[in-house]
């Protein structure tokens, strides 16, 4: 997975999770990134500075509480602004997680499972074989790319990486 910090034409910046860079240009190119602040779809990726984890020998002093006047105005060293931020960071992560493992348990709970049948299924219910109902089940790349170009609407179920475990 890969998050990318992005902008709106109207100038709003959020972040977005996305299974690789060539998702994001999929997605982007099919409009389907939108700003939450004001739903346009004139989107690009906002310069970022990556996450680089290391370990450090000795541990790094606790950050002090900065004065009101020192509140005023902000800090332009990178060091410090990202030693005050790493626990809301990490506020945020555990917080996305948490909603991300509710969404596929709401999934996997109201929806009907039909595994390896899935490309198939979601086909019939595109073409109005059957009746549509919620579904999810397993298809390999190629199979959900194809589904993706005949303009079949599918997401990937979150996959976290304490799953994999």
């Amino acid at each position: 997975m890969i998050r990318y910090t992005l902008r709106c034409d109207h100038g709003h910046e959020f972040e977005s999770w996305f299974q690789s860079s060539a998702a994001y240009d999929q997605q982007a190119r099919r409009k389907l990134v939108s700003c939450p602040s004001c739903g346009s779809v004139k989107v690009d990726k906002a310069i970022m500075a990556p996450q680089i984890s290391h370990r450090r020998k000795d541990p790094a002093p606790p950050a002090a509480t900065p004065s009101p006047a020192a509140t005023a105005e902000p800090e332009v060293t990178a060091p410090a602004a990202h030693s005050t931020s790493t626990p809301l960071l990490l506020a945020q992560e555990r917080e996305l997680r948490s909603k991300l493992k509710e969404l596929r348990d709401h999934i996997t709970k109201n929806a009907e499972n039909v595994g390896q049948k899935f490309p198939n299924e979601a086909r019939k219910m595109h073409y109005g074989d059957i009746e549509h109902r919620p579904i999810f089940g397993e298809a390999t790349t190629d199979e959900a790319r194809a589904l993706i170009d005949e303009g079949i609407e599918v997401t990937p179920l979150p996959v976290l990486p304490e799953d994999r475990n």
